[in-house]
């Protein structure tokens, strides 16, 4: 996934040089996780920014810059770090063109690993989504696999709108898979069913995915059923219509995240499958998240993420409902 990510940037500044890209060590160093390396040697100084420790400044300054003509691709460090950025991203970048009346938009892809599974300090394995899916006008994507994030980020990029593109830090190197060569692209709001549903379904997004599969594979091993998997990728827009098809398909639907369990995204997906497929439902909606607690120490972290044998459990409640 982090050459994917890498080559996508390259090809997006190639043939586009209004793409510029700007953050916290990713010119010289090639950033925290070496996605960036090389571009600045590549595209000079001019294309390649290396930004202060002030990520307000650094999705303020792409505000500005986007209204100039550039399409800025910016980089947070980590996204648990967005806090200092959230006024810039949600009440600027988000409602430029609301508040422009259309005259102005902002193409600015904001780029921002996130979450657990490498045993990272406190902020850095964050998972932060629901609060900026709350923001109108702005565009959450999320991949879980090399190929998708190939052709997301180049969907968002060349979006006129602003783009969250969440990069889930577990799956840089372990999301490995052939990528097409050319162009690839993924379009925003459009779900992906790794799996058809059976007796149930998982819904997931990021490094979730990988364990849903597992967990599907658990339960079939445990009870003989089949369970189907769905990758949301794009968390806003949301693809209501897939999601009603494999709830309607299924009758029973677990969703799993990352984020704490209270007021995390799945509570949002739970509301539309509720109000869109009810009657097609056989039992409650089941939700699995980590614990509400802020990101724990490495040592634990293991504990408080979902993991397959957590998803499994809930799914088999769901199917003896």
């Amino acid at each position: 996934m982090l050459t994917a990510i890498h080559d996508t940037l390259a090809d997006e500044m190639a043939r586009d040089d209004r793409v510029i890209l700007l953050g916290e060590d990713i010119g010289v160093n090639g950033g925290v996780f070496r996605v960036t390396d090389g571009l600045f040697d590549r595209f000079g100084d001019s294309r390649v920014f290396d930004m202060p420790i002030a990520e307000s400044a650094i999705v303020g300054a792409s505000v500005g810059l986007s209204v100039a003509g550039f399409t800025p691709v910016a980089e947070i460090q980590f996204a648990g770090f967005s806090a200092q950025a959230y006024h810039q991203i949600t009440a600027q970048l988000s409602r430029l063109r609301y508040r422009s009346r259309g005259r102005f938009t902002c193409p600015v892809t904001i780029r921002a690993p996130y979450g657990g599974g490498v045993r990272t300090p406190e902020h850095h394995a964050d998972s932060v989504e629901a609060p900026f899916v709350h923001a109108p006008g702005l565009k959450v994507v999320v991949p879980s696999t090399a190929a998708d994030a190939r052709g997301l980020l180049t969907s968002a990029i060349r979006d006129p709108d602003p783009v969250l593109f969440l990069e889930p830090i577990a799956l840089y190197r372990r999301a490995r898979e052939e990528v097409p060569d050319g162009e690839n692209v993924v379009e925003l709001g459009t779900a992906r069913v790794v799996r058809e549903p059976g007796d149930a379904v998982i819904v997931a997004w990021g490094a979730m995915v990988d364990v849903a599969c597992a967990a599907a594979d658990l339960v079939a091993q445990r009870r003989g059923a089949s369970v189907g998997v769905v990758d949301l990728r794009t968390l806003s827009p949301l693809d209501v219509d897939t999601l009603t098809r494999v709830a309607e398909e299924a009758g029973r639907v677990v969703v799993v995240h990352e984020a704490p369990l209270t007021a995390g995204f799945g509570a949002e997906v739970v509301a539309t499958i509720q109000e869109s497929a009810f009657f097609s439902l056989e039992a409650p909606i089941a939700r699995v998240g980590s614990y509400d607690l802020p990101g724990p120490v490495p040592t634990i972290e293991d504990w408080c993420r979902p993991d397959a044998a957590s998803v499994a459990t809930a799914v088999e409640r769901t199917l003896d409902a």
